[in-house]
């Protein structure tokens, strides 16, 4: 499987769970909102849409504009292979990563290891979401990291793994500390060492480029994913190499505990 349209296909040919066409998408939603963390300047604006499915969330983060509220209504009970074929590509995905969420949870995967992120301020939790990311690269000191959605937290986090973080992001231009932030993400990709990408790449439609180059390269890839974090661990072992998994809710939309999940490729897979 090379990237998420062969992925769609094969989900819709009920390759991987029951026919998508025989489920109902129960509830649909869509969240803005924005993030300004303690000592940063920098205010993360995010939208996401939803899907719920059964027992199962999917998730897609998207680019201002993509996609209007309107589609709450238009999209809720809907069958899932509806919206795998016709919907706009952040709502695809969404109900892509419910479909395959509902199929093996998170939580019941045997080879995920739960990390609990505590309860506390933002500041706190997304220190220690982002420090359990880092935790899954495997790098030498001075290594090049290149980030493919830039969080300052986690800029600081794979700095102290020892990495030399190469930024990319579409909507920063410079970290809290005045690193630059590119927004062409081959200028990174191609000298990287290794690259750690957000489930972001997967709404906006860069993914498969990410992961095309990785493989080409032979570089360890890092996903920390949100957004559609059950469609990025369908491509663990064929590009992809470890993945931190955090499904809805997320750790933003909480002060209590949450859980993560991280996947790691075996060394010798």
């Amino acid at each position: 499987m090379k990237n998420t349209e062969e992925l769609l296909a094969a989900v819709l040919a009920g390759e991987h769970g029951p026919r998508p066409a025989d489920l109902i998408a129960t509830s649909v939603f869509w969240a803005h909102h924005g993030t300004r963390l303690a000592g940063g300047n920098t205010t993360y604006l995010n939208q996401y849409v939803l899907v719920r499915l059964g027992d199962s969330f999917g998730g897609c983060a998207f680019e201002a504009g993509e996609v209007d509220p309107s589609i709450c209504h238009d999209a809720s009970g809907t069958p899932v292979d509806t919206l795998l074929r016709e919907a706009p590509m952040p709502l695809r995905i969404a109900a892509l990563d419910a479909y395959l969420s509902s199929v093996r949870p998170h939580r019941e995967a045997a080879e995920a290891q739960p990390v609990t992120l505590p309860a506390g301020t933002p500041e706190t939790r997304a220190r220690a979401r982002d420090a359990a990311i880092a935790g899954l690269l495997d790098i030498e000191a001075g290594a090049k990291v290149a980030l493919i959605g830039v969080v300052n937290p986690l800029v600081a986090a794979i700095r102290e793994r020892g990495g030399d973080p190469l930024l990319c992001d579409f909507n920063l231009r410079t970290t809290q500390w005045g690193d630059p932030v590119t927004d062409d993400m081959y200028e990174v990709l191609d000298t990287a060492d290794a690259v750690v990408a957000t489930g972001m790449t997967l709404g906006n439609g860069s993914f498969d480029t990410v992961l095309a180059r990785c493989r080409e390269r032979g570089v360890p890839l890092v996903v920390y994913a949100q957004t559609g974090s059950a469609v990025a661990r369908a491509f663990l072992g064929l590009g992809v190499t470890a993945l931190s998994a955090e499904p809805f809710p997320f750790s933003q939309f909480s002060a209590e505990p949450t859980t993560l999940y991280r996947y790691r490729v075996a060394a010798d897979a």
